[in-house]
């Protein structure tokens, strides 16, 4: 093995993130938008949790160190039971996952697998609060340092109707990647920004109306927030990325023919 190679594997921190995403949004709007990560940085290791929900238009979040458990899928179904954070949720399949891998480099990779576009969900909230409706499951597994990924900017979002399940990724910065996924197809983004997406076949778009802010500010003072030990280790470039977080209502006109659904989608911003 080359003196360099051997440098490389005694000066590179061992990281691996895996980190879920899974959320519900029912008719009305009220939503449920749940986190499970795991990390793993040479000696350091955290099983973190957080919940955010929106109830009668109101948002409130919570999060947890204490060991919680990764969601359990068997068939086309995914159980979620995190008692410190007062949620237990089933997500039944409505469409097929999809799986790409958005970078990889010398430094490491990120792997997408989306489990679940399109889901019936049912939660409990709190032992009392019973949330159903249309839901949405993804997990994206990190091995490279995320300060080190050639990223200017991420828009991210995924949207539901009764018969459409979309769900996009624009990765911009000196290695752009993107995709958008319809009902199980990938198309081609022509324009894309917080409140509008056009793609292709030509005359297809997604509006979003951005009406409720879910979460928004530096990285340091939000996804950080619950977890202040890690937060010291972390760059200053890391803690200072910008989010913002949205609830829309979405409008998708494809040909004649129009739906409507609830979003979840955000843009990330690296200084």
């Amino acid at each position: 093995m080359a003196e360099s190679e051997i440098q490389k594997l005694t000066k590179e921190p061992s990281f691996l993130l895996t980190k879920w995403y899974l959320d519900c949004v029912d008719e009305s709007g009220d939503a449920a938008i749940v986190y499970v990560a795991n990390l793993r940085w040479n000696k350091l290791s955290i099983r973190y949790g957080s919940l955010l929900t929106v109830l009668d238009g109101r948002a409130h979040s919570s999060s947890s160190l204490r060991k919680c458990a990764f969601p359990r899928l068997e068939g086309d179904t995914t159980t979620l039971t995190l008692p410190h954070l007062g949620i237990m949720g089933t997500w039944r399949a409505l469409r097929a996952p999809v799986k790409r891998t958005v970078f990889d480099g010398e430094d490491g990779s990120a792997d997408w697998h989306c489990h679940q576009p399109m889901a019936q969900v049912d939660l409990l909230l709190q032992g009392k609060t019973r949330m159903t409706g249309l839901g949405y499951a993804e997990c994206l597994t990190l091995s490279v340092l995320p300060w080190k990924l050639p990223l200017e900017e991420l828009h991210w979002g995924r949207f539901l109707s009764e018969q459409d399940a979309l769900v996009w990724i624009d990765w911009r910065g000196p290695q752009p990647w993107r995709t958008l996924i319809h009902n199980s197809e990938e198309h081609e983004i022509q324009s894309l920004t917080e409140s509008e997406i056009l793609f292709a076949p030509s005359g297809t778009s997604l509006e979003l109306d951005r009406g409720l802010v879910l979460r928004s500010g530096q990285l340091g003072q939000t996804v950080f927030a619950g977890v202040s030990h890690l937060a010291k280790l972390l760059p200053h470039n890391m803690l200072s990325v910008e989010e913002c977080k949205w609830r829309s209502r979405g409008v998708l006109q494809t040909g004649n023919s129009s739906a409507s659904g609830w979003a979840i989608h955000e843009i990330v911003k690296w200084k």
